[in-house]
């Protein structure tokens, strides 16, 4: 009888199945609630180890240190936040006020969710001053991102200055997130009305602007 050809490995480096990966992962798994819960500084490498079941050897083959695990949960983190407002925002195409609205909506919902800590981000560059922490200089870049995001679709709005209502937003968002938990769920949703009232600000200040242009070429 002719023997069945074996079945090659489909398994590379850097995938799922492979041993290494499957450490980082379940390594990734446990810090990120972890630092989120108790902040960064207060978790230790002993802690993680235990919780992940990893050898210290595979963690620090994996991350060279804590300060690379914390910037590698970050990374996580804002990809996961960017799969999520992408997913806001394609719900609206072709609509930026919605767009805007339905992300300050979730915001407002997330924020108010009982098992919610802040954001890891706003947490993280609190934790860590140093602006060369690797850290901190992603939870930057992540509000950076925001600011950035949030501007584009503060342009198609057509409002007179949406770089001040971009900025205006990400300081009603981080102030949010940054209270979240200490004055009740009613105040928390009050973001929905207070980001409602900045969109209508400064597109009735267009508004305005134009119907006077137009009153003074008609005299």
């Amino acid at each position: 009888m002719a023997s069945k050809p074996l079945r090659k490995n489909s398994s590379r480096p850097g995938t799922e199945s492979s041993p290494v990966r499957s450490a980082r992962q379940r390594i990734l798994d446990v810090a990120i609630p972890l630092f989120y819960r108790e902040g960064a500084r207060a978790v230790g490498i002993d802690t993680i180890i235990a919780k992940s079941g990893v050898a210290k050897m595979s963690l620090y083959r994996s991350f060279r240190s804590k300060d690379g695990l914390i910037a590698a949960c970050l990374e996580e983190r804002d990809k996961s936040y960017w799969r999520w407002f992408d997913g806001v925002v394609a719900r609206h195409p072709g609509d930026p006020r919605e767009q805007l609205r339905g992300v300050i909506r979730g915001i407002a919902k997330r924020t108010s969710n009982p098992g919610y800590r802040g954001c890891l981000f706003l947490n993280t560059a609190t934790d860590y001053a140093d602006p060369w922490h690797p850290g901190r200089k992603l939870a930057v870049r992540h509000k950076e991102t925001l600011a950035s995001r949030l501007l584009n679709v503060c342009c198609q709005l057509g409002v007179r200055d949406p770089m001040a209502l971009s900025r205006q937003l990400v300081l009603l968002i981080n102030g949010a997130q940054a209270t979240a938990g200490m004055l009740g769920k009613k105040t928390q949703m009050e973001l929905i009305a207070a980001a409602e009232s900045l969109i209508g600000g400064a597109a009735g200040t267009r508004e305005s602007r134009r119907v006077k242009t137009a009153e003074r070429r008609k005299a």
